[in-house]
């Protein structure tokens, strides 16, 4: 009999990479593989994927009692079907997996995109905090196997759970291509941002920034919860012509925009520790495709930068300075056309076909069994 994997989230599957990528490697073990989601007023089909999907179409869509309903509507379903491994993501859907996988004696994975306690929307929220962090010390010290997206967040969970968890980074699947290295003097430059729309991304400077930029055009790829403040931003500052919200994309249209960018950026603010640690997926995607970055000098993304000379940091608040290192690096020609060179050498090593090898070893110990 073929092994049963779920693998649970609260979204609705459309722009998870991360979890498709990860259900594409557990798929080489031949277990039969299902992603559980949600399905919202507002979600597109999943369309074809090579594994199951289940969205639960849920009655609440945010806040406590989306939370509330997802955990026992998950816990119920889990309760009743046969499975050998429950793959949980993030603390959200850890309480329903973690009881389910323990009252019916199997395997639990923790995978943790974030440092989910510090996320922008908990950090000065302090009940809802609070409830998240009991959650977690009750259970985290329990995993056995577990894994997140960096060095960071791996050494502090180990700091204040003893959980020793393995670094899978949210690098993309290895599809290198870079934009024309050949100057055009005239050409409109795309500064691009694709992601969640929430606080704390440096959005709102970012549009600011875009009235002292000529011969620019901020194209935004995502959806959040500030969009609306952003349109009103960009009609208030009459930008319409410099700034547009593309709204969100499915993953697999998204590289097509991407190679199109001539900088992308990922100018995460310190509220948290979330964003402090982060490694986020844009700033990988921005490599793929062959995109000069600018980022958060923040220990993570500043390390891959420096470590491959493929773009800058940046660490002033004032929109005026943030325009002016923008201007920086377009009118540095040499070393700007240096950066989209070496994205080569760091896409070749920064991508998922190397960091599914410690995913396979992880799951491995689950009990799955892989032909490679």
């Amino acid at each position: 009999m073929r092994e049963r994997v779920y693998i649970a989230v609260t979204n609705d599957l459309i722009s998870d990479n991360r979890v498709h990528k990860v259900a594409q490697t557990l798929l080489k073990s031949k277990a039969e593989i299902i992603l559980l989601g949600t399905k919202k007023y507002d979600s597109t089909p999943v369309g074809e994927r090579p594994y199951s999907t289940r969205r639960f179409s849920m009655v609440f869509k945010k806040g406590f009692f989306f939370y509330a309903e997802y955990t026992i509507r998950l816990f119920l379903f889990l309760l009743v079907r046969k499975f050998d491994i429950l793959v949980s993501n993030d603390l959200d859907t850890l309480p329903a997996c973690y009881c389910a996988s323990k009252l019916r004696g199997k395997k639990i994975v923790y995978d943790s995109h974030e440092f989910f306690t510090e996320v922008p929307e908990l950090v000065n929220r302090n009940f809802p905090k609070k409830v998240w962090l009991a959650i977690e010390r009750i259970i985290l010290p329990n995993i056995k196997l577990a894994y997140t997206v960096s060095e960071s967040i791996a050494d502090t969970y180990h700091k204040l759970y003893n959980i020793k968890m393995k670094v899978v980074k949210n690098f993309p699947l290895y599809n290198y291509h870079t934009n024309d290295l050949t100057e055009t003097n005239n050409k409109q430059k795309i500064i691009l941002y694709q992601g969640s729309l929430n606080v704390g991304r440096g959005l709102e400077q970012m549009i600011d920034a875009m009235q002292f930029i000529d011969n620019a055009h901020f194209k935004i790829i995502g959806d959040g919860d500030i969009v609306q403040n952003l349109k009103q931003q960009i009609k208030e500052k009459t930008l319409e012509n410099k700034v547009t919200i593309k709204g969100r994309m499915p993953f697999q249209e998204l590289p097509a925009e991407t190679k199109k960018a001539d900088l992308g950026i990922a100018l995460e603010e310190n509220i948290g520790l979330n964003y402090y640690y982060a490694l986020p997926n844009k700033l990988f995607d921005y490599i793929q495709a062959g995109v000069p970055v600018l980022v958060s000098p923040f220990p993570e993304m500043q390390k891959i930068v420096n470590q491959y000379e493929i773009g800058t940091v940046y660490d002033h608040k004032d929109a005026k300075m943030l325009a002016k290192k923008i201007d920086e690096v377009f009118e540095l020609k040499n070393r700007y056309q240096q950066w989209k060179r070496n994205t080569q050498k760091a896409a070749k090593n920064l991508c998922w076909e190397k960091e599914e090898e410690i995913l396979i070893e992880i799951y491995t110990k689950a009990g799955l069994k892989f032909n490679i």
